[in-house]
């Protein structure tokens, strides 16, 4: 077999059944034609069809290889294939049963994935990236739960900590809890009003189920749970909520929950509740205030200063009076459950139904529309709360005396509760 080397060698692409020319053939065909060469001369040499040649000389050069254009099912839905990965964060099963359930295109899986592919890096950059900005002093408070767990005495518990920051000055409020419920995010606030001596123009949150009812990633439209609106017209600030699995746009509040588990709690064991009550404050006095803040490169409680004049003053408001009325059947040991705790009541009413109302940092039990017990809430875990009276003349107990505790004070701020439902638009 005989191999003919041209004078041109180069290396070919098989290509539709023909060979495809490299560029420096192509301008070698292109000069021998303006020495007066045919194409038929031209296709011998360069062992390609006539009409190839005519075609390149018309070109006067390179003619790009047209690849013909594949029907694909994903045609006409790129921009609805881009919507939808971004909104289910990258998740392609879910975009392939959208397919099938609103376009009626069923497919694999993996086609898909490679469709999508092209997307992934900069939906990756997107979780990633934050914008950094800054608030004017009193203009916002990022606020935000997070858990824990610490020891205390020889538990070890899971704490709730509500973390509040200024966005200005970086001032932190810290509150502890057992559970993350609606009257635990009203209190926090309100705490933080009282630390800072003033309310903010608006509040910052995530979309807890307990303050957002919905928030569409698509449109951003928003609803509020209807006791934050009565909440935040009686203190007058704005409610805003992140867009939803965005959480890095209170990235102040969020870096500050993580400084009080590292920094605050992390090694520590408690002696009590209180222990570790008591520990937070001093520590937020002692040290968050009084540390040189990596962002602004000031002191928190310095740059408060600023701050603080800029604050909506409280004028002497009451407490918004968050209830909570509940109904508990009486136990078998005379009391009621109430968050991991027991409070005593009457021992003649065990097994009857009672109404209890939590209410003012005091719990009050109800039967037959007469008060039965009144109690102060307790802030710790699994204690008993008993009033002495609640046992007398039940078989078994011994005698003992009664001493009758000196009444309870209300709170200084309380108001009558009309008032409250003045401000809610009703009663409770």
């Amino acid at each position: 077999m005989t191999t003919v080397i041209t004078e041109f060698p180069a290396r070919t692409l098989a290509v539709q059944g023909e060979e495809m020319l490299q560029p420096d053939e192509v301008a070698a065909m292109v000069r021998l034609h303006e020495l007066g060469w045919g194409a038929k001369r031209l296709s011998k040499e360069f062992g390609c069809a006539r009409n190839t040649v005519r075609r390149y000389l018309r070109a006067g050069g390179v003619v790009p290889f047209a690849k013909p254009a594949r029907k694909s099912a994903f045609d006409g839905l790129d921009d609805w294939l881009r919507e939808r990965f971004f909104r289910h964060g990258g998740n392609a099963d879910v975009v392939r049963q959208e397919l099938a359930s609103e376009h009626g295109i069923v497919i694999g899986l993996r086609s898909v994935e490679l469709r999508v592919q092209r997307w992934r890096r900069e939906l990756k950059a997107q979780k990633r990236a934050t914008v950094r900005f800054e608030t004017r002093p009193g203009h916002q408070l990022q606020i935000d739960f997070g858990e824990s767990k610490v020891w205390i005495g020889d538990e070890r518990v899971r704490v709730h900590l509500f973390v509040a920051t200024l966005g200005y000055s970086r001032r932190m409020h810290i509150r502890p809890s057992i559970r993350e419920r609606q009257v635990d995010w009203f209190e926090g606030m309100e705490g933080a009003f009282l630390r800072f001596g003033g309310v903010p123009a608006e509040i910052l949150f995530d979309n807890a189920r307990a303050l957002v009812e919905h928030h569409d990633a698509a449109t951003r439209e928003v609803r509020f749970n209807g006791r934050l609106h009565a909440f935040a017209r009686y203190w007058g600030f704005s409610p805003r909520a992140c867009a939803p699995y965005r959480a890095r746009t209170k990235g102040k509040d969020e870096r500050g929950v993580g400084y009080v588990k590292r920094n605050a709690i992390a090694g520590r064991r408690f002696a009590s509740w209180g222990a570790f009550v008591a520990h937070l404050e001093q520590w937020n006095r002692e040290i968050a205030d009084v540390r040189v803040h990596g962002t602004t490169g000031e002191l928190p409680l310095v740059r408060f200063a600023d701050e603080a004049a800029a604050l909506r003053p409280l004028g002497g408001r009451a407490p918004f009076g968050q209830l909570r009325d509940l109904v508990r059947k009486v136990r078998p040991d005379c009391a009621i459950d109430l968050d991991t705790n027991s409070y005593s009541v009457p021992w003649r009413l065990v097994g009857e139904t009672v109404q209890v109302v939590v209410l003012a940092g005091r719990v009050i039990v109800r039967h037959a529309g007469e008060v039965v017990a009144d109690h102060p809430v307790c802030d710790g875990r699994r204690q008993r709360v008993v009033d002495r009276a609640h046992l007398a003349g039940l078989v078994g107990t011994g005698p003992f005396r009664v001493t009758a505790s000196p009444p309870t004070p209300p709170p200084a701020l309380l108001r009558p509760l009309a008032e409250y439902e003045a401000v809610v638009g009703g009663g409770w």
